[in-house]
C-alpha cells in the first residue's frame, strides 16, 4: 500500500480461524495439503494420511517427511501414530531455518495471494480461495536457496560435521 493509505481488511466470522498443513513433494513441486479448524497434532495426523493415500505403498516402500521444530509435529499422539504405519518416517528440520526450507516458499505464495490482504467476509470463502490457489499456480519447483552459498552457513555445517565426528570418536 502507498504510504499513508488504509485498506479495510474484512475478518471473517467472529475471530473465526482455519489452518492449512502441507508437504511439498520436491520433484514434482505438488503440495500435498488438508486444513481444519484447530492447529494440533490431528491436523498433523491428517496430513499424514493424506500423504500415505497419495504415495501408495507398491510402488513407495518409504515415506520421508521433513518437519520443523513445532509442537504438532512431536506431542505423544504422533509417537503412537508412527508404529503403525511403519513406512512413514520424520526427519526433523534444524532450528530456525526457515529460508532453507522448500516449503516456505509455497506457504509465503499463499499468505501474500490470499489470505494477507483478502476482503472475504465469510471463512469458507477464504478457504476456497485458498483452495483454488493451490491447484492453480502449484508446482512449486525447489530451487536451492541462495543461503546455501554462504560462508557462514558452510563453516557451521562443517562444524557440525566435525562435532558429530568427534562425538562418534570418543
Amino acid at each position: 500500500m502507498p504510504k499513508g493509505t488504509h485498506v479495510e481488511v474484512m475478518t471473517p466470522g467472529s475471530n473465526a480461524k482455519h489452518y492449512l498443513a502441507g508437504a511439498l513433494e520436491l520433484v514434482t513441486g505438488t503440495l500435498h495439503h488438508c486444513h481444519g479448524p484447530r492447529k494440533t497434532d490431528t491436523l498433523f495426523r491428517d496430513l499424514r494420511q493424506t500423504l500415505e493415500e497419495a504415495y501408495p505403498a507398491a510402488p513407495y516402500e518409504r515415506i520421508y517427511v521433513v518437519v520443523d521444530n513445532y509442537q504438532i509435529h512431536q506431542p505423544k499422539a504422533v509417537d503412537e501414530w508412527l508404529p503403525n504405519h511403519p513406512r512413514v518416517t520424520l526427519l526433523f528440520w534444524p532450528t530456525y531455518g526457515p529460508r532453507a526450507n522448500p516449503s516456505e516458499r509455497a506457504f509465503g505464495d499463499v499468505h501474500d495471494l490470499c489470505t494477507r490482504h483478502h476482503t472475504r467476509k465469510r471463512l469458507p470463502d477464504l478457504v476456497a480461495d485458498v483452495e483454488a490457489h493451490l491447484h492453480l499456480n502449484g508446482p512449486w519447483k525447489y530451487q536451492l536457496s541462495a543461503l546455501y552459498d554462504e560462508p557462514s552457513v558452510t563453516a557451521a555445517v562443517e562444524k557440525i560435521a566435525r562435532d558429530v565426528h568427534t562425538k562418534l570418536a570418543a
